[in-house]
């Protein structure tokens, strides 16, 4: 149970990366107006999700629902995990509207400015926090 809680950690790390840093190159790409930066950050912004981002994602869910299999209805019962599961269906819609703006960038249909990535860049830390409370500190149990 430890290796499966320990890769369950490590994705969600590899993940969360990719969730802090994506929204960064949508900053820089917004604000970018030369040709070759546009096609740099469209290449990076494409290798980040598909290659760390959602495999991190996956695994993630994978290793997590593998730990919840291990005591299913001790999980069900604690209000807490109620409460993170629900953060991280809402930070699975977060990571698929991260990729909806990806295929506004690549298709050149960006309708946000630098200020809009400014202030999405910070939603992940509001989950972040939320999910490693719930997780550890077990406030409602």
């Amino acid at each position: 149970m430890l290796w499966v809680k320990a890769f369950h950690i490590i994705f969600m790390v590899t993940w969360f990366s990719g969730l802090f840093y994506l929204p960064r190159l949508y900053v820089y790409h917004a604000e970018a107006r030369d040709p070759l930066s546009l096609a740099r950050f469209k290449i990076m912004e494409r290798k980040l999700f598909f290659g760390i981002m959602t495999p991190g994602a996956i695994l993630t869910i994978i290793f997590g629902a593998v730990l919840w299999s291990y005591n299913f209805q001790g999980y069900l019962s604690q209000k807490w995990f109620h409460y993170k599961m629900m953060a991280v269906i809402l930070l699975i819609f977060y990571h698929l509207y991260l990729g909806k703006l990806l295929f506004a960038f690549k298709y050149d249909r960006n309708r946000h400015g630098h200020v809009f990535y400014r202030w999405l860049n910070e939603v992940p830390v509001i989950f972040l926090i939320a999910i490693v409370i719930l997780a550890v500190v077990k406030p409602l149990t």
